[in-house]
């Protein structure tokens, strides 16, 4: 089974780690990732930490910063955000800073795009934060002069929330055609419809039976716009909890508290490779493990386990 895998990291809270060594905590947890076979390592683009993985003034590190540095400790493995918000950036900014993630990277950067959410840090930092419908619109645009600075020489545009003119992007990204552009959300009518015109990848969350219906909506908009979509990975955020038996359950969970957005799942190896199977029999091409749960390197290995009976 060809699956892709992703190793997402929105928890920079580590016990007894100080803010002068957490990122010697995180380049472990990523070169973990890469040793054990994961395709892809993400962080989040937040400036607060958000409900559901810890308190609000838990300690959060500014995402393509922390890129940066990852790409110079890391080989092989993607790097990315999931995702940058739209309200946060110029999305010209965001195309050089990915641009230049990709040249530091020597070809891996993933540039990741979403709608925005979190109000509070909005207000916290002065960023405005309209209507979900007008955060679209600016979503919309913000992919149209991203694809256009990665692929493009000297691109124009002129929408009514962002424009470009003859925008330079040099040095070019490494990677032909640019990093892949990838879509967070699973809005059915207008984030969807985005991805097929933009995505070569997204990210959702839900069970089986929540997420697979999106696929065929995906698929429908493909067509709409005149996209194959074959070429759109499809990931899923699947929360796993890895013990190694029927005794650690309770211990394990009791250690890592559940998200409120997605409850953490206690599984061992087989159980793992069971559930992700159901996901790849739905259609999805690509699961995401977060180190909400994968919090070691010793956890890690464990999901590399995971990997290597599915590949088999």
């Amino acid at each position: 089974m060809s699956l892709f895998f992703g190793y997402h990291m929105p928890n920079f809270s580590f016990e007894g780690v100080p803010d002068a060594e957490i990122f010697d905590r995180i380049v472990e947890l990523a070169q973990a990732a890469e040793a054990n076979d994961f395709d892809m390592v993400t962080v989040m683009d937040h400036f607060y930490q958000i409900g559901g993985v810890g308190p609000e003034e838990a300690p959060m590190l500014e995402g393509y910063t922390t890129l940066g540095a990852l790409a110079t400790r890391t080989d092989r493995v993607l790097l990315g955000t999931m995702v940058t918000g739209v309200t946060y950036r110029n999305p010209a900014m965001v195309a050089k800073m990915t641009t230049t993630l990709d040249v530091i990277s020597k070809g891996r950067a993933v540039l990741g795009l979403g709608a925005a959410w979190n109000e509070p840090e909005h207000v916290g930092y002065g960023f405005e934060f309209p209507p979900i419908g007008r955060r679209l619109d600016r979503l919309e645009e913000a992919l149209a002069i991203c694809k256009a600075m990665i692929t493009e020489e000297r691109p124009s545009f002129e929408g009514r929330y962002y424009r470009i003119e003859r925008a330079l992007n040099n040095p070019r990204p490494i990677q032909p055609n640019g990093p892949k552009i990838m879509v967070g959300g699973g809005g059915e009518k207008r984030t969807l419809r985005l991805a097929a015109m933009y995505a070569d990848i997204t990210n959702w969350f839900g069970s089986v039976e929540e997420a697979a219906p999106k696929l065929a909506i995906l698929d429908r908009h493909c067509q709409d716009v005149g996209r194959d979509p074959s070429t759109i990975l499809r990931t899923i955020s699947v929360p796993i909890l890895l013990v190694e038996n029927e005794r650690d359950r309770k211990a394990a969970l009791e250690r890592i508290p559940a998200s409120t957005f997605t409850p953490l799942v206690p599984a061992t190896v087989g159980e793992a490779v069971e559930i992700i199977g159901g996901y790849a029999n739905a259609g999805f091409g690509g699961i995401i493990l977060r180190n909400v749960a994968l919090r070691t390197p010793e956890s890690i290995a464990m999901a590399g386990e995971v990997i290597r009976t599915l590949r088999s």
